[in-house]
């Protein structure tokens, strides 16, 4: 019988097109299928490992191998150090949308009792961590995708943050009739429709992803439902390449105090800050 060692020694050669870090990957899923730590399995590496656990592996593994996204096979994401629940269907949390969280706790610790809208929460990852870094926060989270709110519903839940965050349906402001709120934050979808997504991407709700024919379009229908309501801050993720035409966009349509564009930790354009 081969040991854990021999066992992800052997698969992981399997994910070496497929991910920089082929190792850790098999020893994700690896441990996805014993329910132990990372720990527990160096401790055992030597060990023998079950014929039935390297079948399930091997199955794990072929799925992988196609890019099937490996926060979908284990039904798990890390954000802002916090592990959410992930499925099919729902937009997986990326690193740079911490960034965006970060630009929003900048506001709120300055608000007593802050009020916040939240457009397309997904998986609720931006939402709940605004909760638990903002106690003192209330917050209306939307989305149009049913199933992405009954997850967003079980992580906030999970992060006990779920008596400070309301989940409601809504095709983006449609559906609140509540019109005052300190900050409104959004992730849209802001990818063109004739984009070419990565392989592990094609996976991914086209919902989540696509924001129109440019992928501009969601984003300015956003900052024309902000400046509808009395809001006094908008915040949005957006494409790399889409700060001047939302630039010239705001300009000609919104009156505004300030307007602040923000980068990634890759040095591209990423998001703004919009206050009136």
């Amino acid at each position: 019988m081969k040991t854990y060692k021999q066992i992800v020694k052997e698969y992981l050669r399997k994910l070496k097109d497929i991910t920089h870090i082929p190792q850790k990957e098999t020893e994700i899923l690896l441990l996805y299928i014993i329910e132990q730590n990372i720990i527990w399995l160096h401790i055992n590496y030597n060990k023998p490992c079950s014929i039935d656990t390297e079948q399930k592996l091997k199955k794990l593994i072929e799925k992988r191998s196609v890019n099937y996204p490996i926060e979908y096979i284990t039904k798990k994401a890390t954000f802002y150090g916090e592990i959410f629940k992930v499925e099919q269907g729902v937009l997986i949390p990326r690193p740079e949308t911490e960034i965006l969280v970060d630009k929003a706790i900048e506001i709120l610790e300055k608000i007593e009792n802050p009020t916040i809208i939240e457009i397309g929460t997904g998986s609720g990852i931006i939402s709940i961590m605004i909760a638990k870094l903002i106690p003192t926060s209330k917050i209306i989270a939307v989305d149009i995708n049913k199933k992405a709110l009954i997850l967003a519903e079980q992580n906030a839940i999970k992060h006990n943050v779920n008596n400070q965050i309301t989940f409601l349906q809504s095709d983006l402001l449609s559906n609140i009739s509540q019109d005052k709120f300190n900050v409104l934050i959004s992730n849209p979808p802001y990818i063109a429709s004739n984009f070419t997504l990565p392989l592990n991407v094609k996976y991914e709700p086209s919902n989540a992803l696509f924001g129109g024919d440019i992928g501009d379009e969601l984003l300015k229908k956003i900052i024309i439902e902000f400046s509808k309501k009395d809001i006094k801050y908008l915040l949005c993720e957006m494409g790399y390449d889409q700060k001047k035409p939302l630039n010239n966009f705001i300009n000609k349509n919104i009156s505004y105090k300030s307007l602040e564009f923000y980068k990634d930790l890759s040095n591209l354009d990423r998001g703004f800050i919009l206050s009136v």
